[in-house]
């Protein structure tokens, strides 16, 4: 039971800025019809897409290429019970623009695992959504 009023919404350019302050996420997509999650880096494009490197001929990008996926990150600090998360939902797609694809191999992301073959994966911001908690006490 809550003994505070510590949960609070955030909105859409407040949940933006969040996301811009940290450096890893997770996708959320399915996977051989069963859900699926994978930890990667990112960075936020111009247009406050999701954007992420990775191998051109992995399962995250056969998976997602095309189709609606979620992705999450988020920063909390157990020692005060506090923090955010952030969810973006949207269209994923591969970049094969050639001018576009030049231009984030130069300013990022750029992905902390070995890349073969390195090709970009762009997440629509069709909804973004995120709370907060900030040190909110439970009774028992």
């Amino acid at each position: 039971m809550l003994e505070n009023d510590a949960f609070r919404i955030l909105d859409r350019q407040e949940c933006l800025r969040l996301l811009a302050k940290v450096p890893v996420g997770r996708v959320v997509y399915t996977r051989q019809a069963l859900p699926a999650v994978l930890p990667v880096s990112f960075s936020l494009g111009e247009d406050a897409s999701v954007l992420l490197c990775t191998s051109a001929g992995s399962d995250l990008v056969r998976a997602v290429d095309g189709v609606v996926v979620a992705f999450e990150a988020d920063e909390f600090t157990a020692a005060t019970r506090s923090g955010w998360s952030v969810i973006v939902t949207g269209r994923a797609s591969v970049v094969t623009d050639v001018a576009e694809h030049e231009r984030l191999s130069q300013t990022g992301p750029h992905s902390w695992m070995p890349v073969r073959d390195g090709v970009f994966v762009r997440i629509e911001a069709e909804l973004v959504t995120g709370r907060e908690i900030t040190g909110a006490r439970t009774t028992r």
